[in-house]
Formats: C-alpha cells, structure tokens, sequence
C-alpha cells in the first residue's frame, strides 16, 4: 500500500481535487477500454486467414470508426470543461490571502485582518524536507482566495492535496480559488525552477476549524 501511495495522488482535501481524480479514473478506463479493443483487434487479425482481405469497402465500418472516437471525446470533454469551471473565480470568498515567492521563501499576508503578515522559512531537517517555522493557516470548509505574486524570480504555488498550483509571477498578480473539505496539515513545493535553492521552499498548510483560526489570528498577531 506503501508503494501504491507513492505513484498515485495524494489523498484529497478538497471538492476541486475530487473530481479531478475522478475524472482521472474515469479517462484511465476509456483508455484502458480502447487499448484492450486495440490489441484484441491486433491479435485477431494476425491470427485469421485474411478470408476479407480483398473488401475494400464497407460503409458501416467507416461509419462507426468515425462516430466512435468523436463520442468518446465527447464523454472525455464534458467532464474537463466542468472541472475547469469549478477552478474558475469564486463568487463572494469568505477569506483572501496574499501569497509572495521570493529567493527561496515564502511570504503570506492576511489582507482581510489589517495586513497581518509574516515569512515562512524551511525548517533544515536532512530527512524531510517539507517542514516550516510558520506554517500557513487556513479555517475549514470556507471558501479561499489566494493572490499570488512573486518579488524576484519566477514561483508557484502547488499543494498537491488541493488540487492547486499556480504560477507567481514577478509584477504580476494570480489568483487561485478552492475550498478544504478536510482537517489536517498538508504539504507542497515550489514547482517553478527558481534558483540553486529551489528544492528548500516548502509549503506547509495546516487547516484548522473556525474556532482554532480565530484563535490563532490572536495568539500569533
């Protein structure tokens, strides 16, 4: 189960990377489908006595090879493009934070409580090299807006659990939207090449309840 866990997605905190592994299931299976069809047709065809080989005409054959694969991109398209707006702008976000790349650390801002900010720095264990000094906090089960800027070079923000990344980008300003179903505390990386120190920029998000983020907020500003 170990070994399973380390080639396929990390758990999922969140309804956006929910559906984005069921579709991935779901694509994986019309795969799987067309590569048995594929390789069945393939033996079935060096094994016959080629007793058809001189049709050269059949307008019913023509006419589902053709249909088939347009229906099936169908069935790959809709579930896609929902996805796609699922991520899309949020309406009304309960809470905004703003997020800053920098070499090699990165920087969060709570606008929405009188510019409360602080930096967060890797934690130098050998063995694991995803810990932080202060941690990014967020309430459970509300809707999140992060903008995300960068003040040197190129960044991006990725927690695989939430099924985000996006790119920070030096004078300019991304947003990125979704919403943690899931207590816990979650890990990412900066996925953007950025420099010799790349690889020592975790991210560390730790979702709380409503109660433990008001309490924090008191505690730590």
């Amino acid at each position: 189960m170990g070994m399973w866990n380390n080639v396929s997605f990390q758990n999922s905190a969140s309804f956006t990377m929910e559906q984005m592994t069921f579709f991935y299931d779901f694509s994986f299976l019309v795969i799987l489908l067309i590569l048995v069809f594929v390789v069945y047709m393939m033996l079935y065809l060096t094994s016959e006595s080629l007793i058809k080989c001189y049709d050269l005409d059949n307008q019913i054959m023509e006419f589902f090879w053709t249909i088939l694969p347009l229906v099936i991109l169908i069935f790959l398209a809709f579930p896609s493009i929902r996805i796609l707006y699922l991520m899309d702008e949020m309406k009304n976000p309960t809470l905004t934070c703003k997020v800053l790349g920098h070499q090699w650390f990165w920087s969060y801002e709570y606008s929405d409580f009188s510019s409360f900010e602080f930096d967060s720095y890797m934690i130098y264990n050998l063995m694991r090299l995803l810990e932080v000094d202060n941690c990014f906090v967020i309430p459970l089960g509300l809707k999140i807006r992060l903008l995300v800027s960068s003040v040197d070079v190129l960044h991006s923000w990725t927690v695989p659990a939430f099924g985000v990344k996006v790119d920070s980008v030096p004078g300019r300003l991304n947003q990125l939207n979704f919403t943690v179903n899931r207590l816990g505390v979650y890990f990412g990386q900066c996925s953007e090449i950025c420099g010799v120190n790349h690889s020592f920029m975790p991210i560390m998000v730790e979702v709380v309840l409503n109660q433990g983020f008001s309490v924090w907020l008191e505690n730590f500003s």
